[in-house]
């Protein structure tokens, strides 16, 4: 595997957001073959997505489309300003804060800047969660269909990225999470009759 040429191909297979929003970075000295940081809300700049190229060209090239597009799809669906409630919060209590500070009220500083801390967490819990994590599966699933894979192959390519990576990473076993996410997509696969029932994808 040519590093540049798949590098290219990565790109390729990006949607137009991922090209725009994100970079891939060569970082052979990390122990994950694929990682990505969590976005602060004041970092406008371009979000890296590291691969260890080395661990990496020991999948398949269905593997790591799916893995590309799903880490992919992770970064440009964090949206720390959007129409909603906690965003909104948010950006109120910073607004508060603000004004209470020009006017040197400590008791409104801190009560202004609770509410923005108690708001930040709630965001950064949701974009942890597993209903978020199966939702990013689904979205790099979808954008695999328009880049010429069926849902089911792209599924089972997922699901066997998944099993593969803890190998190369050397864990011996999946976590709670990735055991979640496997009987998804063996779901989606057409592997398994039985899906995530929808009260155990809210908690």
């Amino acid at each position: 595997m040519q590093l540049d040429a798949e590098i290219s191909h990565l790109l390729e297979i990006m949607p137009a957001s991922g090209r725009m929003f994100t970079k891939i970075v060569n970082r052979p000295e990390q122990s994950k073959v694929i990682d990505i940081s969590f976005p602060s809300p004041w970092n406008r700049e371009t979000r890296p997505i590291y691969i260890n190229f080395d661990l990496w060209r020991r999948l398949s090239r269905g593997e790591r489309d799916l893995l590309l597009l799903r880490a992919v799809s992770r970064l440009t669906n964090i949206r720390w300003f959007k129409p909603d409630i906690y965003q909104g919060l948010v950006a109120a209590s910073i607004v508060g804060v603000l004004i209470e500070a020009s006017q040197q009220d400590a008791v409104g500083i801190i009560v202004s800047g609770g509410l923005a801390f108690i708001a930040a967490q709630k965001i950064w819990r949701d974009y942890r969660s597993l209903q978020r994590e199966l939702e990013t599966d689904e979205a790099a699933i979808n954008v695999a269909t328009r880049r010429g894979y069926s849902e089911v192959q792209a599924a089972e390519s997922l699901l066997n990225a998944i099993s593969a990576v803890p190998q190369l990473e050397g864990r011996n076993a999946l976590n709670f999470i990735e055991l979640i996410r496997s009987q998804h997509l063996k779901n989606l696969a057409n592997l398994s009759p039985v899906g995530i029932p929808s009260s155990v994808r809210e908690e």
